[in-house]
This record gives structure tokens, sequence and C-alpha cells, in this order.
């Protein structure tokens, strides 16, 4: 098989194709759904299949606990329960409850953002952060953590809607979040609970109120979730856990 063949090459190569196809293709995908006029409806479709390919390829060739498909090796106490990331997930709904994609567009949404959640988690937590890890644990890290962040750049160009404030906000988020959720696959073996996170955060958005609130009170909350309840729950992760030999 060529992903196999791939693989063995370079874990390397791989999991910067992946990240590539990913980015390239889900671009184009959200442009293709707003033509059909259903949110995420050929997105939802690609990101199902990406996700299926994904899982059973790592299946079928025994990596299942190499790329965290585990129970967490560390009890959830010693992450805090993952309340932060609880409270952060919960942030989307504070404006209010509502539809704004319509009844079809919602469980596109909610189908492609749960995909999202699985697919990012494995390629940059697993695939590139296992490929790196070897050589050096920090760059391994860093790197897994900035491209997440970084990625988020495609918002300015896919038709998002956002603008280059917001999504300033939004990468330096990314990057945040990277760093706890790679920490919490290295310290607990399991991607598990980066998955559900990242799902349920994302997937949320698809009943989050628009333009509800006030946006310099959006603004200032977003800043506080990053620098108190983020970057707090990053330090703490540092702290807490004991450096890993490089």
């Amino acid at each position: 098989m060529i992903m196999t063949k791939l693989y063995k090459k370079s874990e390397i190569t791989f999991a910067i194709l992946w990240i590539v196809a990913y980015v390239v293709l889900s671009s184009l995908a959200d442009q293709l759904s707003e033509s059909v006029g259903i949110t995420k409806s050929v997105t939802a479709a690609l990101h199902v299949a990406m996700s299926l390919v994904l899982f059973f390829w790592i299946r079928k060739n025994g990596l299942s606990v190499k790329y965290g498909f585990c129970c967490p090796s560390v009890p959830a106490k010693r992450f805090l329960y993952y309340l932060p990331l609880a409270v952060i997930a919960s942030s989307a709904l504070w404006s209010g409850f509502s539809l704004p994609y319509g009844p079809a567009g919602a469980v596109c949404y909610v189908i492609s953002m749960c995909c999202v959640g699985f697919l990012e988690e494995v390629i940059f937590r697993g695939l590139l952060f296992r490929a790196m890890e070897k050589d050096n644990l920090k760059t391994a890290v860093i790197v897994s953590a900035l491209t997440f962040g970084l990625g988020h750049i495609v918002n300015l160009f896919n038709g998002s809607g956002r603008d280059l404030t917001s999504s300033a906000v939004q990468i330096i988020f990314a990057v945040l979040v990277g760093f706890v959720l790679v920490l919490i696959f290295l310290h607990s073996g399991s991607l598990i609970p980066c998955i559900v996170f990242h799902a349920v955060n994302n997937a949320l958005g698809a009943f989050a109120r628009q333009n509800a609130m006030d946006p310099k009170l959006e603004m200032g909350l977003n800043i506080a979730l990053i620098v108190v309840l983020l970057g707090g729950y990053l330090l703490y992760l540092i702290k807490v856990f004991p450096k890993k030999a490089e």
C-alpha cells in the first residue's frame, strides 16, 4: 500500500503530506459547500472519508497505541479533570444558542467539526509529533504546537469572514491549545482527551449565536481565556509534570 510504504520511508514526510492534503482539500471543500448552498456539506463528506482512511490505516498497521488510541495512563485528576478545556469549549455558547446554519447545515457542520477534531489531533499531535519526538522532544513539542496554530492562517483566505485581528487572536489561541494538548498527549499517552475536547469545542460552533455579543466584550473574553485560563493551564502542566529526557 502506498501510504504504508511512504510512512516507512519517512514519517515526517508522511505527516507533512497529510497536513498539506488536509489544509488544501478542506479549503476547496468549504468553497464547494458554499456553492452547493449548505454549509460544510462537501467538507463533511471529505472529512469523514479522510478520518476513516487514517483510522483504519493506523489500526491495520498496529499503530493504535503509538498514536494514542488508548486510555490515558495518568489519572484525570492530574490534569485537573480537563476542566479548563471544558470551560473553553463551553465559551461558544456564552452569547446564546441558535441555528445560524439551519438544520441541514448544522448537521453537516457538527459532522465536519467532529472529524476535524480527530484529523487535526492525529495529524499534528500524532503523526507529526511522534515523527519528530525520537530526534528531539522539545523541538517536537514546539513544532507540533506552532504548525497547528499557524495552520489557522488559512482562515484569512478561505472566505471564513474573519478579519486580520480576529484571525491573529485565533492563531495565538490555537498555538496555546496546541501546547496544552501535546503536553496532555505526551504525559498521558492518550490522544482521546485531546480528540474529545477538540471535536466538542469545534462542533459547538454550529449552535453559537452570531454577533450577539459586543465586539469589545467578546475580544476581552477571548483574551481572558487565552491569558488567564489557557495560559494558566499550560503553566500548570509544565510545573506538575517532570521533564522527559530528550
